[in-house]
């Protein structure tokens, strides 16, 4: 018996289904059969979508997040330096 992959969906089409739904020109149940997806999944994508709508127009999460990741990446840099001088340390003492 063969195991059955889950199909994997791009944002791009994700965001394309969300728009047909929100227009309203089909129901989900005729997106659903045009797209072969299931209706459950068009209504959660939906919401998904909608719950983030707000943040496409808050400035401050686009700036927020990048500088959480530079900090991020500062910080993952300084524990691989302290790490290096760690080992060299316990070398020498040995």
């Amino acid at each position: 018996m063969t195991k059955q992959s889950r199909r994997k969906f791009t944002a791009e089409f994700k965001s394309k289904v969300v728009l047909e739904a929100l227009k309203e020109r089909s129901t989900i149940e005729e997106l659903a059969k045009k797209h072969k997806v299931h209706p459950t999944q068009i209504n959660t994508w939906k919401r998904e979508f909608l719950s983030k709508a707000t943040s496409v127009f808050d400035d401050k999460s686009d700036s927020d997040q990048k500088q959480k990741e530079a900090d991020t990446e500062r910080l993952y840099a300084q524990i691989g330096q302290l790490k290096v001088e760690n080992d060299f340390l316990k070398k020498k003492l040995q």
